[in-house]
């Protein structure tokens, strides 16, 4: 190749670069923020509300990077695979690879509002529940707060998870999806909230009335008591609501523990 051309190339592929990594800024900024897109959005008949997303609007950028470099894991193993997120501890390290639950755990979110009692499916989704259970032993959840409430006739939760309460952070590790074949939100799902595949963390929402949403979000588990705590938060309603018509609760919700039984 002749030095000109070489030169060329070599600036081509410095933008190139330059280009995937402001992408994969932009992409970790909007990750995992309950957004409407024009394909993921259904307006309600009569202007009630509006089916959304619980991801983010678009279908490139980081999420796809970390799914295509998320290696497979064993038969009966689990693949935890780093990430670069905001709020990540840095001695926190990653689950067993072997999930320590199999069958049902049950856990409590003390939160500011009062518990939530929750049934967590190791059986259906050993990974997310794995990792649960995981952050749950290290406190990585306590003092946080949950950040995003939507109350829309056609998602109705509240997204908790995040230690930086921006929607953009996680545990500094991502895993894969389960459970998600012909999944249903209903009221009292404990399910992972996603940037897309491969990218479960952290963040986690619980859905306190019947919510439409597209077979893409882990379902791990359900609510098996605190669904009236809840309720009260979505009354209060939402503090400056985005675009979106989501946003922080007004009557705050701060996770103060997570204890998982027997532990």
């Amino acid at each position: 190749m002749a030095g000109k051309d070489r030169k060329k190339e070599l600036a081509r592929q410095r933008y190139a670069r330059q280009q995937a990594r402001l992408e994969a800024e932009r992409a970790r900024a909007r990750r995992v923020k309950v957004i409407g897109s024009a394909v993921a959005v259904a307006v309600i008949a009569g202007g009630a509300g509006a089916i959304f997303a619980l991801t983010r609007d678009d279908g490139d950028g980081e999420a796809k990077a970390n799914a295509a470099a998320s290696p497979s894991a064993k038969p009966g193993e689990c693949a935890y695979t780093a990430a670069q997120e905001a709020g990540a501890p840095k001695d926190l390290g990653t689950p067993p690879a072997k999930p320590a639950h199999t069958g049902t755990v049950k856990a409590t979110l003390k939160t500011s509002q009062g518990p939530i009692e929750l049934e967590l499916d190791g059986a259906k989704a050993p990974c997310a529940t794995n990792s649960f259970a995981f952050l749950a032993e290290k406190d990585f959840w306590n003092k946080s707060h949950c950040h995003r409430l939507s109350t829309s006739e056609g998602l109705r939760m509240l997204q908790c998870g995040d230690p930086t309460g921006s929607g953009s952070g996680g545990p500094g590790y991502q895993f894969g999806n389960e459970n998600t074949e012909g999944a249903k939100y209903g009221k009292g799902t404990l399910a992972m909230a996603n940037a897309g595949p491969g990218t479960n963390g952290s963040q986690f929402f619980l859905v306190y009335g019947d919510s439409q949403l597209p077979p893409d979000y882990t379902v791990f588990g359900k609510i098996t008591k605190g669904l009236d705590t809840l309720e009260a938060v979505a009354k209060a309603g939402i503090d400056k609501p985005g675009q979106d018509g989501t946003g922080e609760p007004k009557k705050k919700v701060t996770i103060q523990d997570v204890a998982i039984a027997g532990k």
